[in-house]
């Protein structure tokens, strides 16, 4: 029986996709460099009849990684699945900013990616099977202000995606991108005034026009759970022939431009 490897699991997002592919029937290993949301995360999506089992992972660590998907497989099966959501984000003008901000956004979301694409898709390659979705963002498509180095770094792993999933394509691998708009999460609430009053989502939806930012038409902020199904969707067997695409699941904010 093969495993879904989760990247990235501890909350938001990351949480809600695991929550969701546990229900779905799949065989969970999640990793995470947060231990604690990470256990929290494991319980959350548990149950008696279908262990799950954490691994501690900082994914800049390319040692690290190949360790943790070496450990994965060889207890508790080949993955057959791999949804990658770990990302980080930092605002702030391109010009201004600071070039160690876009190192470590630029370690962790993209060559953090590279290093598990990488080890679990080599196994996939060897296997000739498998299905990676990797969570991006609708900024690596549309200039946002304050987003230099997330945006860029977003716009680089959905095209590291799309190759790997034109290299693997011959082995009947996929890799698709699910690229999520404002979604209900930590990361989208630290930048709210006030991350703990709801009104603040009013201002994501109506949107900014001084900085060239359109609402969000279907007027409201996605859930983590839309993002999650969007990615049980892209690594099913329903979704078999589509591969090398970005899915984006952001209520038309973009108007997909």
């Amino acid at each position: 029986m093969t495993v879904t490897l989760v990247v990235g699991a501890a909350n938001g997002i990351g949480r809600a996709v695991a929550v969701g592919l546990a229900a779905s029937g799949h065989r969970l290993a999640l990793a995470d460099v947060d231990a604690r949301g990470l256990a929290e995360t494991a319980r959350a999506a548990g149950a008696p009849q279908q262990p799950i089992s954490t691994h501690v992972l900082d994914i800049r660590d390319s040692n690290a990684v190949r360790s943790a998907v070496s450990d994965i497989e060889s207890v508790h099966g080949p993955i057959g699945a791999l949804a990658h959501v770990a990302g980080i984000l930092c605002t702030g003008s391109v010009l201004d900013s600071n070039i160690e901000e876009f190192r470590n956004i630029f370690d962790v979301n993209l060559f953090g990616l590279l290093n598990v694409v990488q080890a679990v898709g080599r196994s996939m390659r060897e296997r000739r099977a498998g299905s990676i979705v990797v969570v991006g963002s609708n900024s690596a498509g549309v200039p946002r202000m304050s987003m230099g180095a997330y945006g860029s770094s977003k716009a680089a792993s959905t095209m590291l995606t799309r190759i790997v999933g034109l290299e693997l394509a011959q082995y009947g691998i996929r890799a698709n991108i699910v690229a999520p708009g404002s979604t209900d999460t930590d990361m989208q609430r630290a930048m709210w005034a006030d991350p703990t009053d709801d009104s603040n989502a009013r201002a994501v939806i109506d949107g900014d026009l001084a900085t060239y930012k359109a609402g969000i038409p279907l007027g409201r902020i996605a859930s983590p759970e839309d993002i999650a199904d969007a990615v049980e969707f892209l690594l099913s067997d329903r979704a078999r022939h589509i591969t090398m695409q970005s899915l984006y699941v952001d209520g038309g904010a973009t108007l997909r431009a």
